[in-house]
C-alpha cells in the first residue's frame, strides 16, 4: 500500500547545514497543524538524518509565525481517514475499521509510536520554537532533547476541554512538576516561554529575531562532541527518565486517553467532544 497524499506540496523541508540537519514543518497557513502527511514526512526526514554520517545534530523548526498548533482537526488537508504505510508498530490499517478499533490503531502509530521512536533517534535533537506550541505541538517539542524558545513562544494543552486527559505522548509530569502539570491541564491556559524556562521545560529563551541564529549556534556547538559520546549520553538520560516511569506512565495514560474518546463517542457529537478549530479558538486554545 502506497502512502496517501492530499497536499500539493511536501509538508516538511529538509536541509543539511554542515553537521546539522534542519527539519522544518511547512504548513504555515495552518500554523503547522500536523496531518498524517506531515507526520510521515517528519518520519522520513528523521530517518534521513539518522542515516547520514555527516549529520551530528537535528534541529526541528516550524515555518511561519508558529511552531505547531497541534494535530490537524479540521483543515482542508485533514487526512486521518486515509491509509498510510505503517512504520512505528504492528497495529493494523485503521482506515477500514470503525470506533476504538480504528482510533486506537491509528493513534498508536502516528502519535505515541512515532514520538517514542523519534525520542530514541541516537543524535541530539533541538526544537526551535516560536509562537504556538499547542497540544500535538508539545509532543514534537518534548521528544527533542533541548528546546530553544523565542520570547513570543507559548505552550498549552487544552484538550481537557474535549474531556481528554492530555495529548497522547503524555510527558507532562516529567517535563514539569506534577502540580504545575495539573494546573497546566486543568486550566488549559497558555504558559509563556519565560515560565517554561523557570520550570526547566525550555533550555533557552531568546529574542524572536534571533531564534534561528541562536538555535544553530547551540546545535553547532553540540556537533563538536564525539558522535558516540552524544548517542550514549542521550540514551543514558532517556533510560533514567524511563526508570522514573515515563514509558509505563505513557502506556497507562494512553489507555485513559482512549477511554475519553470512547466516552465522547457515546455522549457527545463525536470523539473530540464536539470541539472543532473554531470552538477551541473561542475557548482561548
Amino acid at each position: 500500500m502506497s502512502a496517501a497524499r492530499t497536499a500539493s506540496t511536501e509538508p516538511v523541508r529538509y536541509e543539511r547545514l554542515g553537521p546539522v540537519a534542519v527539519v522544518t514543518m511547512d504548513r504555515p497557513d495552518y500554523r503547522n497543524a500536523q496531518n498524517s502527511a506531515m507526520t510521515y514526512a517528519l518520519d522520513r526526514a528523521f530517518y534521513r538524518a539518522a542515516e547520514d554520517d555527516e549529520v551530528k545534530v537535528v534541529v526541528l523548526a516550524g515555518a511561519g509565525k508558529h511552531f505547531s498548533a497541534g494535530h490537524d482537526i479540521g483543515t482542508p488537508e485533514r487526512d486521518a481517514h486515509l491509509p498510510f504505510d505503517r512504520k512505528a508498530g504492528l497495529w493494523w490499517d485503521h482506515s477500514d475499521k470503525r470506533g476504538a478499533e480504528s482510533r486506537f490503531a491509528r493513534e498508536s502509530e502516528v502519535y505515541l509510536g512515532m514520538c517514542r521512536r523519534w525520542r530514541e533517534l541516537p543524535k541530539p535533537m533541538v526544537a526551535s520554537v516560536q509562537g504556538a506550541c499547542v497540544a500535538g505541538g508539545l509532543m514534537l517539542a518534548w521528544v527533542c532533547d533541548l528546546i530553544v524558545a523565542a520570547e513570543d513562544a507559548f505552550f498549552a494543552d487544552p484538550v481537557v476541554r474535549m474531556g481528554i486527559p492530555g495529548v497522547e505522548y503524555f510527558a507532562h509530569p516529567w517535563v514539569m512538576p506534577p502540580r504545575v502539570a495539573k494546573e497546566f491541564l486543568f486550566t488549559g491556559d497558555r504558559m509563556g516561554a519565560r515560565r517554561a524556562y523557570e520550570l526547566g521545560m525550555v533550555n533557552r529563551v531568546v529574542p524572536p529575531g534571533e531564534l534561528t541564529e541562536r538555535t544553530m549556534e547551540l546545535a553547532h556547538r553540540i556537533a563538536e562532541m564525539p558522535r558516540i559520546g552524544l548517542a550514549l549520553t542521550k540514551r543514558a538520560v532517556n533510560q533514567a527518565e524511563d526508570l522514573q516511569g515515563l514509558h509505563t506512565g505513557m502506556d497507562s495514560v494512553f489507555g485513559l486517553h482512549h477511554l475519553a474518546h470512547a466516552h465522547n463517542a457515546e455522549t457527545a457529537p463525536d470523539a473530540l467532544g464536539g470541539m472543532d478549530i473554531a470552538s477551541m479558538k473561542a475557548a482561548g486554545a
